[in-house]
């Protein structure tokens, strides 16, 4: 993978650095040759575009009049502006005429003379020179022009135009080579340098996939953003990972302690039948029926602990369907508290119940609403004891709220966060609480299977609060 990686870049880089080597070199040919034509252009507001051009073109200012020849005056005043000097030869070389000429300069040229003049600058005038003629009279007259050697220059350059076109393509492959050992060089280098984070960054996903949650990478550099969302994910991952095992683990005790709540009654069960249905026991009438309830009465709690996972199975998968209808959940309420209070077992709590007005009404299912308000109401005395006071409040708002508030022992912040998990049962659960460890999880999923929310808020030895909210 990480050759791979490197591989892609190294080509990228070759790739562009080719282009922009084959761009470099046809633009530069481009360049020159426009640079070279106008660096020769000397002429100011006329159209001509070389110093050849315009010496060719001088020709029109050339005039003979009775065997006399001179220029034009529009033509001295070119030369003025142009810095330039004109000698006029007749055919034999000799000079016939000129204006603005430097001291030195011959009046006499041989035809050698005139190429090297041509070729080379003279000392004598430092100038560079350009040559036309001009037929004035079937006589043709030569003439000279020339410039500052400051500002117009020329080297004459002779060449062979084949082993010119050999040199060059030897030229262009050995730079082509070089240019692309050096941008495999430094493509290498550059590639690493990017890839090497990229291939950390894909051991880290590699070691979160393989269950390595543990990762703390340091924040900067391109990748910043990248080893950002990776620690954030780590740390979500091992979060969610340690509540995997909390719930595990109650999971296994949930099963543990339910398995054995099963196999209690059922041992009572097994037990009392034997004796009723055993030849060797003579029992009376009033055993007879002490033994049945007994058996009544543990076979009913295994139904309920039954029942108590069949509903929070269908809760969980939100295939229960809400029997609802209109209903005054003020008078649900009260009568889930005075059966409480009927009950021998729970007779002696102190329950005060209170409304806002007699009739709130609301669309729920009543024997769900109803199992909630009990599960709520059983677990603030079993967790308490019958000594605890309990207030019932109903007040309608935007919505139903439905408080629950009692002065008990209170609940661990560290066991707030659970209360609502299913197979959790608190550490402060009385001896005679036999529950399934569903109540407070049934009661949640019943709430928000109305579209409603249940909050709780409790504090160590002042106790707990929940609101019900429809």
């Amino acid at each position: 993978m990480n050759w791979k990686i490197t591989g892609r870049f190294i080509v990228n880089v070759v790739i562009v650095a080719i282009i922009v080597i084959i761009v470099d070199i046809v633009g530069g040919i481009i360049f020159l040759s426009i640079k070279n034509r106008s660096d020769i252009n000397i002429i100011n507001g006329n159209s001509y575009s070389s110093a050849e051009d315009f010496t060719r073109g001088f020709n029109e200012y050339l005039i003979k009049d009775k065997d006399k020849v001179y220029i034009h005056s529009d033509g001295e005043d070119i030369l003025k502006r142009e810095e330039a000097w004109i000698q006029v030869l007749d055919e034999e070389g000799n000079e016939v005429y000129n204006y603005g000429k430097p001291v030195k300069v011959k009046n006499h040229y041989t035809p050698v003379e005139l190429i090297n003049a041509y070729k080379y600058i003279s000392a004598d005038s430092m100038s560079t020179i350009f040559i036309s003629e001009k037929e004035l009279r079937d006589i043709n007259y030569s003439y000279i022009i020339g410039f500052s050697s400051e500002r117009i220059n020329r080297n004459v350059i002779s060449y062979d135009v084949y082993n010119l076109g050999n040199g060059l393509k030897t030229g262009l492959y050995i730079i082509l080579l070089i240019d692309t050992l050096i941008a495999l060089l430094f493509g290498y280098l550059f590639s690493r340098r990017l890839t090497k984070p990229l291939v950390g960054i894909i051991n880290d996903v590699k070691d979160l996939s393989e269950g390595n949650y543990n990762l703390k990478r340091g924040e900067k550099g391109i990748y910043k953003e990248v080893y950002y969302n990776i620690n954030n994910l780590s740390s979500k991952l091992r979060s969610n990972e340690e509540e995997r095992k909390k719930l595990d683990k109650m999971r296994e005790e949930w099963i543990s302690n339910i398995s054995h709540d099963i196999k209690t009654p059922l041992v009572s069960v097994k037990g009392y039948a034997e004796i009723l249905s055993s030849e060797e026991y003579d029992c009376t009438k009033e055993e007879v029926r002490e033994y049945s309830k007994i058996i009544e009465d543990k076979s009913n709690y295994i139904k309920d602990l039954i029942d108590d996972l069949n509903l929070s199975t269908r809760l969980k998968n939100k295939v229960l369907v809400l029997s609802l209808k209109n209903s005054n959940i003020v008078s649900l309420v009260r009568r889930v508290v005075i059966d409480i209070l009927n009950n021998p077992q729970t007779s002696n709590v102190n329950i005060e119940f209170s409304a806002a007005r007699e009739v709130i009404e609301r669309d729920i299912d009543e024997i769900l609403i109803k199992r909630v308000i009990t599960n709520i109401l059983y677990n603030a005395i079993v967790h308490n004891g019958e000594n605890v006071d309990i207030e019932v409040k109903v007040e309608k708002k935007d919505k139903v709220h439905i408080f629950i508030i009692d002065n008990g022992r209170g609940i661990k912040e560290e066991e707030l966060n659970y209360i609502f998990e299913r197979y959790y049962r608190g550490t402060s659960t009385g001896r005679r609480h036999k529950g399934s460890g569903l109540g407070m999880a049934i009661a949640k999923d019943i709430i928000e299977a109305h579209n409603g929310t249940i909050n709780v808020k409790s504090e160590l030895l002042v106790g707990t609060k929940i609101e019900i909210i429809l």
